[in-house]
């Protein structure tokens, strides 16, 4: 039964990291993988000399703290909430509710936006208008490109991230609720002594995997809601590897830019874990 699993890793994960040696290549389609001219970490001292480097990291990274800040808690939120639900038909009912967006591309998702928020007869815009007498430009305005990414996010994917802090929550013995039911506690005192303990090691590691994707942003929803108005506050390394690297057939550059932003995932992960092992939990590994 695990042979499958390793294979997919093997064939497709691993293998492929040996393509990373472009990075340090000048590649040329047609002279080969190996023939190409070894040019050491010429293309870093590009990226690191580039004036929009800065531009990129404080992007990449501003979005990323977003994530971590308003998308992160809300799974753990909602799962505490849902864990309170006693009649199953409405609790099964809101699941599959907020479960269903997650099944969604970010295509439809995007467009979905684009048709409740663009100032030619949006939804939105149009009630602002008869209220207010004004609209506002969510599609085109730096100020809300990163509100609006973030918002996304979370009405996409915060449901599917409850299954695995419920899936936590039905591990706890139904006997600690009763005693401590028993000793006057509230719901609140029920929540913090045994629900939050319960899921903490669960919320530790889903932080760390987050950490070591901090620098993906998301390629596909940042690239479709980029536009000339906002790519100031946008623009970030996915979609300027796209953009530089991919459209322009710079395939050594490009592998450099992604291969900084592992580095980058990687001192995330391995620092986290051993601050969460220093803080006495198990960690990743």
């Amino acid at each position: 039964m695990l042979l499958p699993g390793m294979l997919y890793f093997l064939l497709l994960k691993y293998v492929p990291m040996w393509g990373i040696l472009i990075a340090f290549k000048n590649f040329q389609p047609f002279l080969g993988f190996n023939d190409s001219e070894w040019v050491g970490l010429a293309h870093f001292e590009r990226l690191f000399h580039d004036p929009g480097f800065v531009r990129l990291l404080r992007n990449t990274f501003v979005l990323a703290i977003y994530n971590i800040l308003f998308f992160f808690p809300l799974p753990i939120l909602l799962a505490l909430l849902l864990h309170e639900v006693r009649k199953i038909a409405f609790k099964r009912w809101v699941q599959t509710v907020i479960y269903l967006p997650h099944f969604m591309s970010w295509v439809v998702v995007v467009g979905i936006v684009y048709v409740l928020f663009t100032t030619e007869d949006g939804v939105v815009n149009s009630v602002l208008l008869d209220l207010f007498g004004y609209k506002i430009e969510f599609l085109t305005s730096s100020e809300w490109f990163r509100t609006m990414i973030t918002s996304e996010v979370i009405w996409k994917e915060s449901g599917w991230g409850t299954i695995i802090f419920l899936a936590a929550l039905a591990g706890v013995d139904p006997q600690l609720y009763e005693a401590a039911r028993m000793d006057g506690a509230s719901r609140l005192r029920l929540v913090w002594h045994i629900s939050l303990p319960a899921m903490r090691s669960v919320i530790v590691i889903l932080l760390i995997l987050q950490l070591g994707k901090f620098m993906d942003n998301g390629f596909e929803q940042v690239f479709l809601m980029l536009n000339a108005t906002n790519s100031d506050v946008g623009e970030v390394f996915d979609t300027y590897v796209y953009r530089v690297g991919i459209t322009t057939g710079q395939f050594s550059y490009s592998t450099a830019v992604n291969l900084f932003k592992s580095v980058i995932g990687l001192v995330l992960v391995v620092v986290s874990n051993r601050l969460a092992k220093r803080f006495g939990e198990q960690g990743i590994y």
